[in-house]
């Protein structure tokens, strides 16, 4: 199949856009009306999340209907019971012989340091977000959940650079699989295919930074969130290890990632079309990952006083 190298060419997964341009904060909802099966990994330690725990291979509802993304920090959550609105009109949700309830586990990344810090992602923009998504391959840098992220803040905002949100997939075997994230990392972006540092701290390495210097309480303002979605079939547990494995793609591309100052989460969806080898779906989610990851800031323009990779 022809891809256009984005996570909507898995069939069933629409990528959907909201944002205040001005206070630089928005949310990217990614729908699967029919549902899809689901895992998490939280690897920073910094989350902010809803819904997670119902991931747990162990709890009783397989299939969510939608994922959030979104800035804001912990109130940029409330973006979700737009969504959750929106799907309720449609009626797709999990049917409790009552209601039909959608279920749509979020995680926000904390960008009120750039912008306005008292305008967030809420309800209203979460339904706007899922009214406007589509299977077009979305946009991607300073837009929905990449309005306001930025990377290498390891010193402050003052020597920091704009990110953004970004995408990537690829086949393997006829099992697709493709990768979207917001990219507001503590650290510095590398490109694993040439070792080059794309975007990061302005006066240097983080990681050389850190080598000499203690991190500030100031940099409290990072988390990488993303999602793999894959028309491979599996359960919830096979979900959370491609979900995990999916975290390797941060490792390649982020120096250094998962730290205390991160909230780092990555779900993955399982629209459960084709056998495969959850091994080789996990291995090639950490690829699309990682060039999910470069593109996040390579896409990114300046914005909030921070130059973008491409004008540095």
């Amino acid at each position: 199949m022809k891809l256009n190298r984005a996570i909507t060419d898995v069939r069933g997964i629409e990528v959907g856009h909201a944002q205040d341009d001005e206070a630089l904060t928005g949310c990217t909802v990614i729908l699967c009306r029919k549902g899809a099966v689901a895992g998490v990994d939280v690897r920073g330690g910094a989350p902010g999340t809803r819904e997670t725990d119902l991931l747990n291979p162990i709890n009783l509802v397989q299939k969510v209907h939608a994922v959030v993304l979104a800035g804001g920090s912990a109130f940029g959550l409330d973006a979700a019971t737009g969504v959750m609105r929106y799907l309720e009109e449609r009626k797709i949700g999990f049917d409790t012989g009552t209601v039909k309830v959608p279920i749509v586990p979020s995680a926000i990344l904390y960008d009120l340091g750039i912008g306005r810090a008292d305008v967030r992602p809420d309800s209203v923009m979460g339904y706007r977000a899922a009214a406007s998504a589509s299977s077009e391959p979305p946009s991607e840098g300073n837009v929905g959940a990449g309005s306001g992220a930025s990377v290498g803040k390891i010193r402050g905002m003052k020597y920091a650079m704009k990110s953004g949100i970004g995408t990537w997939s690829m086949e393997v075997n006829g099992i697709v699989i493709g990768a979207l994230v917001a990219v507001n990392a503590l650290g510095d972006v590398i490109d694993p295919k040439t070792g080059a540092r794309v975007a990061g701290l302005r006066s240097g390495s983080t990681l050389q930074w850190m080598k000499k210097n203690q991190p500030r309480s100031a940099v409290r303002s990072n988390t990488v969130i993303g999602l793999i979605a894959t028309n491979a079939r599996l359960t919830k547990a096979e979900a959370t290890k491609v979900a995990q494995m999916a975290q390797d793609g941060l490792a390649q591309s982020i120096r250094p990632a998962h730290t205390m100052f991160d909230g780092d989460t990555i779900f993955a969806l399982a629209t459960s079309e084709k056998k495969a080898d959850i091994s080789t779906v996990g291995a090639f989610a950490a690829e699309v990952m990682a060039e999910a990851v470069v593109r996040a800031v390579k896409m990114a323009k300046p914005a909030g006083g921070l130059p973008g990779a491409e004008t540095s």
